[in-house]
């Protein structure tokens, strides 16, 4: 019995295409395209495991305009028309390059970036890119891709700002914000990130006023294994949070959260509350937690906040489902304080630190190689890599690898996160990662009902 699995990243504008049954291996085709397709296919095998994997034999028709399937998609778009109109010219001059910049400048205000840092981004383009040297083999376009990303990655920040750690005693992170923007949430995610990181943490439930805020906390802290302080809402949130770090202190914890209550707009009782709070406990770090989504509007946030309580940096949350970005492009640059991390999905483990750098190459569309490095290593061990090579190349990868392997792949992520961060992939559509996240699902299904000795059938 011979069965044989395909995993395949097909450039076909039919999407699906057959690929040739090999006697023996694993095959992984992997190209840079447009479209994404997985299929499981059964040759010379028995009736009824030809009759399964039939279901994954589908071709599918070209989609017509592409609909980015990652956040920046849309400033991705307006920024890759700019370069198409440079192919052909010799050098970069303020003549070829207006009609390019009028293009940027519009796919900026569009991803709803404020307009004096549009303005004040294009004006720093130009006049970087007319001064550029002509560098033997390479295009005049890519000389213009190199200036923008290195002035998208001042406009950001220039470099990670790291979290500020107390030298004795522990550290207190407030958060603070509107409501609804997810800040309870990023209380665990923090947690979570810094408990990876080595550090003892307790989450301390100073929103006494949000139904259920105490209860979701609770539930959160249970989730990433942390300590949940609180004393119910007829306490002050002053003295909850004063009462909780004296608690971290005597168990010597290491970082202490305090989840603050969130308003509908900016008021004065909300700020005066967040000044009580912060003489109680004087911490460390005053993160502010945005909605990506507010676009421009949460750079003016982060500025009103600054401006009331002194915060230390921002918090971008949602990222993952805005194709705009404009918040993360404006935060830095208008507020003058730093992103210190994104949320980019709904799990605890999906809170990064912003890197700027990385930031600037998905928007250009180059893809974010070392998160993708990083996530693979938090899923698989060196170990475990050696013993999957190993198996390849003797021919004894069965479908228990393969379930494996796809269920590892999960846990880096949505696909949509997953192929973002791969050069090239740019261009899939929603359409398509759905398609492929089914077929992997279908693929997963057929192989938890095979007999045993199908299971670990090693010639795929």
């Amino acid at each position: 019995m011979e069965a044989t699995a395909t995993l395949t990243l097909s450039s076909s504008p039919t999407g699906a295409r057959r690929s040739p049954a090999r006697p023996t291996g694993a095959s992984l085709h992997l190209r840079r395209v447009p479209t994404l397709s997985f299929h499981l296919r059964g040759a010379q095998g028995p009736a009824a495991f030809r009759a399964l994997s039939s279901g994954c034999r589908r071709r599918r028709r070209g989609s017509g305009m592409v609909v980015r399937a990652e956040m920046f998609g849309q400033l991705t778009t307006g920024l890759e028309s700019a370069w198409n109109k440079l192919r052909g010219v010799d050098r970069l001059t303020k003549e070829n390059i207006a009609e390019p910049m009028r293009d940027i400048r519009r796919a900026l205000l569009e991803a709803d970036v404020s307009v004096p840092v549009a303005r004040s981004f294009i004006e720093s383009v130009t006049e970087k890119a007319v001064g550029t040297d002509v560098i033997r083999g390479v295009q005049p376009e890519q000389q213009l891709v190199k200036v923008v990303n290195d002035e998208l990655v001042q406009l950001m920040g220039g470099e990670v700002s790291d979290l500020v750690f107390a030298k004795t005693g522990p550290t207190v992170i407030l958060l603070a914000g509107l409501q609804g923007v997810g800040k309870t949430t990023v209380c665990a995610k923090l947690a979570f990130y810094l408990k990876k990181m080595g550090k003892s943490c307790m989450l301390v439930a100073a929103d006494v006023y949000r139904p259920a805020a105490i209860d979701q906390l609770t539930i959160l802290g249970k989730k990433v294994g942390v300590p949940v302080y609180s004393e119910g809402t007829e306490a002050k949130p002053s003295e909850i949070a004063k009462n909780g770090l004296k608690e971290a202190k005597s168990k010597k914890t290491d970082v202490v959260i305090v989840d603050t209550a969130g308003r509908l707009q900016v008021d004065k009782a909300m700020m005066n509350e967040l000044k009580e709070v912060k003489k109680a406990v004087k911490p460390t770090e005053i993160l502010l937690v945005v909605d990506a989504m507010t676009g421009q509007e949460a750079a003016a946030l982060v500025g009103a906040f600054n401006v009331e309580i002194g915060i230390t940096g921002a918090i971008l949350t949602k990222l993952d489902g805005d194709s705009r970005g404009g918040a993360a492009l404006s935060i830095k640059e208008v507020s003058g304080k730093p992103i210190k991390f994104i949320g980019r999905g709904e799990r605890v483990e999906d809170l990064e630190p912003f890197y700027p750098d990385r930031m600037a190459q998905r928007i250009l569309g180059m893809g974010d190689v070392l998160s993708f490095v990083e996530q693979a290593q938090q899923v698989m061990n060196q170990e475990d890599a050696e013993e999957l090579q190993k198996k390849i190349m003797s021919a004894k990868f069965n479908f228990n690898d393969f379930l494996k392997q796809t269920k590892a792949i999960a846990q880096m992520g949505s696909f949509s996160r997953i192929i973002g961060m791969i050069p090239g992939m740019n261009k899939v559509t929603p359409a398509q990662i759905r398609e492929a996240e089914k077929n992997v699902k279908f693929m997963e299904s057929m192989i938890n009902v095979m007999t045993a000795g199908m299971y670990n059938l090693h010639s795929v």
